[in-house]
């Protein structure tokens, strides 16, 4: 099923609060679209589960582990072949400071602040970003399904606040074309045709869309 576009080179990032299928999603059209994969690791971050269960504590670890985690994989993005067939990652690099701003303040924010525009500038800007939603219970139901050890002291009220952090980031994205997909109401791992709605997303040349259509 391999698409022109992306034979061209395109780079599509999916984002999305936690739980919300950005993984899943990200490897179907990797596969589909005979692209190149990044994805994030978040069991590979050791300071994951820490964070969670005293978030005061462990915020800026964990934080500068994921921002370090990304820009080494962005730099083997830039160095690699990957762009040649074209790319889809379950992460934007440009969101990384909307969870730092919700757990650091004074002098550790400024730190990773002025860490992240070190690193920023080196980052490739997606040609196309999916952002998925979907209410909070759907998104603490999926968490709890899946069973991550790390996530098992993730608190209600914290992916509430990323939940609204990502919802007023994206209300007025402009950055690069935007397909807004409400992950409740559409099966993209279930639905075939759901799924292929999001491909045909991706080739119509539009500014902001919203999935599923009205």
């Amino acid at each position: 099923m391999a698409n022109n576009a992306m034979k061209a080179g395109r780079y599509i990032a999916i984002e999305g609060p936690i739980g919300v299928g950005k993984s899943t999603l990200a490897g179907r059209l990797a596969a589909d679209l005979d692209a190149g994969l990044l994805d994030e690791a978040p069991d590979d971050n050791p300071f994951l589960g820490d964070f969670y269960d005293n978030p005061a504590a462990h915020a800026l670890p964990a934080q500068l582990f994921f921002l370090l985690q990304r820009a080494r994989q962005v730099d083997s993005l830039r160095q690699s072949d990957l762009f040649g067939g074209g790319c889809v990652a379950d992460f934007m690099f440009d969101k990384d400071p909307l969870f730092a701003r919700l757990t650091l303040s004074g002098p550790e924010l400024a730190l990773y602040e002025d860490i992240y525009a070190r690193l920023a500038w080196q980052a490739p800007r997606p040609d196309c970003v999916i952002y998925l939603d979907a209410p909070l219970d759907t998104l603490m139901a999926r968490i709890a399904r899946r069973g991550r050890p790390a996530e098992a002291n993730l608190e209600r009220d914290y992916l509430a606040r990323v939940v609204s952090a990502y919802r007023a980031h994206f209300a007025t994205y402009d950055a690069t074309p935007l397909v807004r997909v409400d992950a409740e109401a559409m099966d993209l791992v279930g639905n075939d045709a759901d799924y292929r709605a999001v491909l045909a997303a991706l080739e119509r040349p539009m500014t902001v869309q919203s999935l599923p259509q009205a």
